[in-house]
């Protein structure tokens, strides 16, 4: 099934090798299918890969050399300081000069023989490591920002017993969320950067750690207009025209901060069959008050349902993703978005974790302020319809986030929680569906068990915990939207996923930002001025349920074709027959269909593998 993944297929990738002539022979391979390669001081070969010139900015000083490549308005002038800097102190300098800057990138460094990658907070900019060994290379390690070119490089081959763990309703809890699919190839957490040693060596530290939530609202509201306004600005800078959705609040801040610019902004809302669902209304009072966006509203019938080709896609992603059964539906403004000339998307995807947050928060504040969180909790129970007693249940519960995770591991063929089951927790717990095969539970099991005695939260306490996990997951959507993107010419950015933004909504004090008595009261109050007040307070979200359950009715025969000669079923991890019964039944969307989302994904994933990819586009 493992078949030979053609690099130079690929539109968009790096690999960055240590200062060594152990890395000779990965170096060559990777030179063989780049289009850009730098050097170290050394001469030999250090980023190697396909980006593109507007992408990338490099800095120069003595022997010591910085390189920024993403979303940026980093000039050569300062990463000819940020290697100065370097040069002088060491690598660590880099950590001060890179908290400034604005917008979405990963930093690489090389200086004195050891080299320094980096990514993001959180999962949209991904670092990853493996190490190469005879008969690929002598044994070093190397990094990329894409999974899949550093399994081919290295010789990685698919670890099976991982791909069952991907088959887990909910998605795949921290901290093995986002893990590679091959063996020997490892992913670099959020908030972490990763030295490379001349000796082959590679060693991850902390660079990043969520600020304390003490920053009243008011002044909370001045910061994030700074920089999310800087972040679009770092994307529209220079371009004679841009595209943006225009759907949600969060998108609708977006859209407006870009209008502000120069760049011709183009913008598009897609229609929902929900009669409910009222994006168009506000889509279009906020373009009548701006006056100078152009606006396309895509009709509910032309855009793809869920479940819509998944039996025939093609995108080659370096890991599964349940975005896949909605591919063609967020694809669809994509396309437009490219045909109009578009060589940017902004989308306002992330902001739902940073501004709505989550009621987990509340463990932080029942000591301190038991009446405050009470009340709230009262809100909470009204608002989500939860059982009170239920609630408070989960309020009080003080078990570790390890003890949360042994459950899992043990409790994974146990009925899936209830639909009114409270958001206080760790996470809502993930399940294996019914379709899973004893082998599969077997190794899921045990791959969460090992993991048991390293296994920490994502931030601290609950509630910072369930909004980092979030945005590791929705941001490796975002990212897989932009490998799904590539190959048509056009970047998607997410300025809500940017290092400064996702500070200056976590540096607001809890009950300012996370409220039931208000919706997303921290991007009303800072866009005061720039989203029209007519829409600025709106607090009403569209929901796409009518578009999965109408999907899964006309494209059952494509959900019937994946079961066909399963790559899942030929790896032992589902039974087909199962799977084949469960798609010609008539599925909730709420409580049953979203328990195929990541089936679908790993098989077509697999399939997908075994494709020729098309050459990149522009």
């Amino acid at each position: 099934m493992e078949e030979s993944l053609s690099l130079s297929a690929l539109s968009s990738w790096f690999v960055v090798l240590p200062d060594t002539d152990a890395a000779t022979t990965v170096a060559a391979k990777a030179l063989s299918h780049a289009t850009h390669h730098l050097r170290h001081a050394s001469g030999r070969p250090w980023l190697v890969g396909r980006w593109t010139d507007r992408s990338a900015v490099v800095g120069v000083h003595g022997r010591t050399r910085v390189a920024v490549i993403g979303e940026h308005s980093v000039t050569p002038r300062e990463a000819r300081r940020a290697a100065a800097a370097a040069a002088t102190a060491s690598l660590t300098a880099l950590d001060r000069h890179s908290s400034t800057w604005a917008g979405s990138f990963h930093l690489v460094a090389s200086s004195g023989g050891q080299v320094r990658v980096q990514g993001g907070v959180v999962d949209l900019r991904r670092v990853f490591h493996a190490e190469a060994t005879p008969p690929v290379s002598a044994r070093v390690s190397v990094a990329a920002d894409r999974a899949d070119v550093l399994a081919e490089l290295v010789g990685a081959g698919l670890d099976e017993r991982r791909l069952a763990l991907e088959l887990l309703t909910l998605g795949v809890p921290h901290p093995l969320s986002g893990a590679p699919q091959w063996r020997g190839v490892h992913a670099l957490r959020g908030g972490h950067c990763l030295t490379l040693d001349a000796d082959g060596r590679a060693r991850p530290r902390r660079w990043w750690s969520p600020p304390g939530p003490d920053v009243p609202l008011a002044e909370g509201a001045v910061r994030l207009r700074e920089v999310l306004t800087a972040a679009v600005d770092v994307r529209t800078r220079g371009r004679d025209l841009v595209t943006t959705d225009l759907g949600g609040l969060d998108s609708t801040a977006v859209c407006c901060a870009a209008a502000r610019g120069e760049a011709k902004v183009v913008a598009y809302t897609a229609a929902l069959h929900d009669e409910l669902g009222d994006d168009v209304h506000w889509a279009r009072q906020t373009v009548r008050a701006l006056g100078s966006v152009e606006h396309h509203v895509v009709p509910a019938q032309d855009t793809a349902l869920t479940f819509n080709g998944i039996d025939t896609l093609q995108d080659i992603l370096d890991t599964p993703s349940m975005l896949t059964v909605d591919r063609n539906r967020r694809m669809h403004l994509l396309e437009r978005a490219a045909v109009r000339g578009s060589g940017l998307h902004l989308t306002g995807l992330g902001g739902d974790e940073l501004l709505a947050g989550t009621p987990a928060r509340l463990h932080a504040s029942i000591s301190a302020h038991p009446f405050r969180t009470l009340r709230d909790l009262r809100g909470y129970a009204a608002k989500y319809q939860w059982p009170r007693r239920k609630a408070l249940r989960q309020l009080v519960d003080r078990r570790s986030y390890r003890s949360w995770l042994a459950r899992v591991a043990r409790d994974l063929m146990e009925p899936a929680a209830a639909a009114d089951e409270p958001l206080l927790d760790w996470s809502v717990p993930p399940r294996m569906p019914p379709w899973a095969t004893p082998e599969a539970v077997a190794a899921a099991r045990e791959l969460l068990s090992a993991c048991l005695p390293d296994a920490e939260p994502r931030g601290r306490g609950h509630g910072e915990h369930r909004e980092l996990a979030a945005m590791d997951g929705i941001s490796q959507w975002t990212r897989h939207i932009g490998q799904m993107a590539a190959p048509l010419g056009i970047t998607v950015a997410a300025p809500y996923y940017d290092d400064r933004v996702i500070e200056a909504c976590l540096a607001v004090r809890t009950p300012d930002r996370i409220t039931p008595w208000r919706y997303k009261p921290l991007i009303v109050e800072a866009m005061r001025g720039i989203v029209p007040e007519a829409v600025r307070t709106r607090d009403t979200k569209a929901n796409a349920t009518f578009e999965e359950e109408t999907g899964l009715r006309r494209h059952r025969a494509r959900l019937l074709a994946l079961c066909e000669e399963s790559r899942l079923g030929r790896l032992g991890l589902v039974d087909v027959d199962v799977l084949r019964e469960w798609c010609r039944r008539s599925l909730s969307a709420e409580t049953e269909s979203y328990l195929l989302h990541p089936t679908v994904a790993c098989e077509a994933w697999l399939r997908s593998r075994e494709m020729t990819p098309a050459p990149p586009g522009p």
